[in-house]
């Protein structure tokens, strides 16, 4: 049996009493079942912490019925509409809206419904293709120049610079008036991605200086990992998730982009592709007289746009910690 506290050993009399130190029994402390782990449980990552975020929050169904419903018109428009968009006829220019042509006739004598339908999966296109390709070039020299910095840093981000420097749609105007003989959604896109890459290339070179430092970095590269795979494997996946919110939100300014191209009259020939762009250009004759299928085209690129623009906002929350704390 322990002695009490206040015990004193023999022949030390007067002397401080010794504190007991009582320890439990091992058969009362449940070790192993306060350090199990539960194999069944689902591990937490970032990406699974920011859905379980997302799907809470009203703006993101919001976003996501606007974008389901821009997908569909996209890939089925006939679905929505059995007008053919390209019959025109001068007897119903500027005419009222009949039994299936809810929203009336152009100047050309064209249902502006079955135009806004067809012409969603030209514009959408350009501004995947866009983003597509800025999210590629961008992560690519960011990365190559965030991970292995010195010369190879210094080149990449003064060519950034210079891209940078000149603003996207002037230099799409300027390619697109050179290449006036092949206009079509793939050259656009290109001529407008090929311009705006370097804001993706900014954040990810900066995400990447932050993480390339880490421990787990390290000791990949300590367990023989080459710096290429330790870059694709553990650095990039780990600083994607900025460059990600900055493409979903430039998706919208990429269709804008298509939109302004084809109202400058350097984007895609009005006989050959439907657009909103091109509808939008072709409205401005009559705006004074009847504004409306201006108007119907430009809603429909509102919409589209907003819909990318919330959802952007929603992942930017949903990935960002500190956000989700505050909330």
């Amino acid at each position: 049996m322990p002695e009490p506290m206040n015990a004193e050993r023999p022949g030390t009399a007067g002397a401080r009493p010794i504190p007991e130190h009582f320890v439990a029994p091992v058969t009362e402390t449940p070790v192993a079942a306060v350090d199990a782990v539960r194999i069944s449980e689902k591990k937490s990552s970032l990406w699974r912490d920011a859905w379980r975020d997302m799907r809470r929050r009203p703006m993101f169904w919001i976003s996501a019925v606007i974008l389901l419903i821009v997908a569909l018109v996209s890939l089925l428009p006939w679905i929505f509409t059995q007008a053919d968009p390209r019959a025109c006829s001068l007897q119903f220019s500027n005419g009222n809206p009949i039994a299936g042509h809810p929203l009336g006739f152009n100047k050309q004598g064209c249902d502006v419904y079955s135009r806004i339908i067809y012409g969603t999966s030209t514009s959408v296109s350009v501004g995947l293709i866009v983003i597509a390709l800025t999210f590629v070039v961008g992560t690519v020299m960011g990365a190559l120049a965030g991970f292995f910095g010195g010369a190879l840093d210094a080149v990449l981000s003064r060519i950034g610079d210079i891209f940078f420097s000149i603003p996207y749609i002037l230099a799409a105007v300027v390619v697109m008036s050179v290449m006036s003989e092949y206009r079509n959604p793939l050259v656009i896109a290109f001529a407008i991605g090929g311009f705006s890459w370097p804001i993706t290339a900014r954040i990810v070179r900066s995400e990447i200086l932050r993480v390339k430092n880490a421990d787990f970095v390290m000791a990949a590269e300590s367990l023989g990992l080459s710096r290429i795979g330790t870059m694709i494997k553990h650095v990039i996946p780990n600083a994607i998730a900025p460059a990600i919110v900055v493409t979903t939100i430039s998706l919208s300014s990429a269709i804008v982009a298509e939109s302004v191209l084809s109202f400058l009259g350097v984007g895609l020939p009005s006989g050959e592709f439907i657009s909103w762009g091109n509808d939008i250009s072709a409205a401005q004759l009559s705006l004074r007289t009847d504004p409306m299928p201006l108007i119907y085209p430009s809603l429909a690129l509102t919409i589209t746009v907003l819909g990318f623009i919330l959802l952007g906002e929603v992942v930017r929350d949903a990935l960002d910690p500190k956000a989700r704390a505050r909330r």
